[in-house]
């Protein structure tokens, strides 16, 4: 994947760094009104420019449903048809997105809604016809979001795209959440209603506090990691590079959850490169 961006902007400004905020669909509806201001806490007064990237499933699962059209789902990852394709951008782009701008507001702050079709923000090749209108993001351009950031305002993006002939594509929020990280050197935070990666034991939720890709791998293979949870975790192992060193996965119902994911504290489920793995366990 390529990013591209004005040269007068820089994934970092100063001391100021970007930290991605991906807000699950499934989340959303238990989100409390402290952690919108935990959001506009580190804009203010921690040095930190949040970018907000949201899903939206259960509230596209929902609208399908009244309109009487099937929803069907190949390995986490929503089959998206040309007769559904309208529902889900205004789901996403409209009702969610917009949704999300005023609780920012409530919370004393000032952001912005936009998608990856705003400024041809994502440009996205179609991997898999059989997935209907799904997109992968190749590359991102930056420049809209850093100018909203370094303006005050906290951008908050709906994962919808469009191809080369400019028909709506779907995005994996995840995947969205994972190149946005990557073209303004970001963290990832995937907020979810999940306290991390977890395996069951003995009836308790036994959290992973630190995962590589070998892991993970083998989580996946031995069916504790499954369903949804692949491409949301196979969505973070991509964003893994130079770029972004670290992805972790928080129940965003807990207190003060994006502060202590910033801080690097004892919160959910970090995933990095196994190279650092290997050197935060000597």
């Amino acid at each position: 994947m390529t990013t591209s961006g004005s040269m007068h902007h820089t994934a970092r400004e100063g001391n100021t760094r970007y930290f991605v905020i991906k807000c699950g669909g499934s989340v959303l509806k238990q989100l409390p009104e402290e952690f919108y201001h935990d959001i506009v806490n580190l804009k203010k007064n921690h040095n930190i420019h949040p970018v907000i990237v949201h899903g939206g499933g259960p509230e596209i699962s929902e609208m399908l449903e009244m309109a009487s059209i099937e929803t069907k789902f190949t390995d986490g990852l929503r089959v998206t048809t040309d007769e559904m394709v309208d529902i889900v951008e205004m789901v996403l782009s409209g009702k969610i997105n917009k949704l999300l701008v005023k609780k920012i507001y409530q919370a004393g702050g000032r952001a912005v809604g936009v998608s990856g079709v705003d400024g041809a923000m994502f440009t996205c090749e179609v991997p898999d016809r059989a997935l209907g209108r799904v997109g992968n993001v190749t590359s991102v351009d930056r420049s809209l979001i850093t100018e909203l950031s370094e303006s005050g305002y906290i951008p908050i993006v709906s994962p919808i795209s469009m191809d080369k002939y400019g028909e709506t594509l779907n995005i994996n929020g995840d995947e969205a959440a994972s190149a946005v990280a990557k073209a303004l050197e970001a963290e990832i935070c995937l907020v979810s209603d999940i306290p991390g990666i977890y395996e069951l034991i003995d009836g308790k939720q036994i959290v992973y506090p630190l995962l590589d890709e070998e892991k993970i791998t083998r989580l996946i293979d031995e069916g504790i990691i499954f369903g949804g949870m692949i491409p949301k975790v196979k969505g973070a192992l991509a964003a893994l590079s130079e770029q972004v060193r670290s992805v972790i996965i928080v129940d965003g119902r807990e207190k003060q959850a994006l502060r202590k994911a910033v801080e690097h504290g004892p919160i959910g489920t970090r995933i990095i490169r196994k190279e650092l793995l290997d050197v935060t366990a000597n």
